[in-house]
């Protein structure tokens, strides 16, 4: 990746896609050249959240909004430390930022952390171009970067795919910390780090939950270090399939029955964990109005999303495994997607898309007490 930041609100800009398409537009943020996996987000608001979203790390987000921006940029809204997208891509940029909140444009803070887009395009027509083609390899390139679209192509093509790539400990903490309880401190938790937003550990600290916030490359000897009355696993990016060394780690978990609890990453984890496969969805599931009906309880809700791959696991049976029984708890209603499975014999459950809600709705909010739930009967 080759970046300045200057002028780009004027360099043209060439979006150019694994499969020969191109679309023409103008620079947005940084000017230069990147690369990644073309993904949409169907969210119509909470773009900070998005671009600072451990789990779009290799990603170029397509956002089917058209206007974009209009909020501008604040220091609260953030999941983490930096944003993670390796590009973006905005039909229509706000002009001007208007909020209460807002310290800089959207444009501003793009090209400060070095972030290549582009503006200009006609995002429904890529976005139903990813749609029909699926996820795949895209570079933009603004400025000087801008040459023939033939040697942009060439590019592209030799960029990495997403299929076999272990990013979790790219983007998770190198250092353990905690969240403390917010009032009465109720249990401990484990939380295992595979690309973690903040709002998450903050969710269970609410709850009287005093988070220890530890690194995708953790034992489980320091997971069981920390005391904790349950372990949980976070979202993060990736293949699934190479994600090994965590998948022995929540094989350990299961083995000791502490209660646990996965989300988006952690359910394809505990997917592998249980014998199940995974495989890679044609253009995935991305933004904060995915509808997701709990099988438990009947119960429809609208929730935020952000995976390229799901868990094969059947719909119609419940399954024996290492670990005792288990069933698809959620699935999605727009295409059958397993989005939760649980154990029936201890006290083990997990979702695929975001309970936090950070950006989204709040009818899942309910997981993060059914996980203190499992921790009450597990101590009683």
């Amino acid at each position: 990746m080759t970046i300045s930041t200057r002028g780009a609100g004027k360099a043209p800009a060439v979006l150019v896609l694994e499969d020969g398409r191109s679309f023409r537009g103008r620079a947005y943020g940084a000017v230069g050249e990147t690369f990644g996996e073309a993904v949409f987000s169907t969210g119509m608001t909470g773009y900070q959240e998005t671009l600072t979203d451990p789990s779009y790390h290799r990603q170029v987000v397509v956002m089917t909004a058209p206007h974009v921006g209009n909020t501008g940029v604040n220091d609260e809204d953030p999941e983490s430390k930096r944003i993670w997208v390796s590009g973006y891509v905005v039909r229509d940029p706000a002009r001007t930022p208007s909020n209460w909140r807002s310290r800089r444009s959207l444009d501003e803070e793009l090209a400060s952390q070095g972030v290549v887009g582009i503006s200009g395009i006609d995002t429904r027509a890529l976005t139903r171009h990813l749609r029909e083609r699926g996820a795949m390899r895209v570079g933009i390139f603004s400025g000087n970067a801008v040459q023939d679209e033939g040697v942009l192509l060439a590019k592209v093509r030799q960029a990495p795919e997403m299929a076999g790539a272990d990013l979790a400990a790219e983007v998770a903490t190198k250092e353990a910390y905690v969240v403390p309880a917010i009032g009465t401190r109720k249990f401990t938790v484990a939380a295992i780090d595979l690309g973690i937003k903040g709002m998450t550990p903050h969710r269970m600290a609410e709850r009287g939950i005093e988070v220890h916030v530890l690194p995708a490359t953790a034992t489980l000897d320091e997971v069981y270090a920390v005391r904790p009355d349950g372990v949980f696993f976070s979202n993060g990016p990736g293949d699934p399939s190479t994600a090994d060394h965590p998948v022995a780690l929540m094989r350990g978990v299961l083995e000791r029955k502490t209660p646990l609890f996965g989300i988006c990453f952690g359910n394809q984890i505990l997917g592998r964990s249980l014998g199940f496969g995974t495989y890679k969805l044609k253009y995935g599931h991305r933004g904060i109005n995915q509808p997701v009906q709990d099988r438990t309880t009947g119960k429809v809700e609208v929730t935020a999303h952000n995976h390229g791959f799901a868990v094969d696991a059947p719909l119609d049976k419940v399954s024996d495994t290492e670990f005792g029984r288990a069933e698809v708890s959620h699935v999605c209603l727009n295409d059958q997607v397993v989005e939760g499975l649980q154990l029936l014999d201890q006290p083990a459950f997990s979702v695929q898309y975001h309970p936090e809600a950070a950006a989204g709705p709040h009818d899942a909010a309910y997981l993060f007490d059914r996980f203190v739930t499992l921790m009450e009967g597990q101590r009683a």
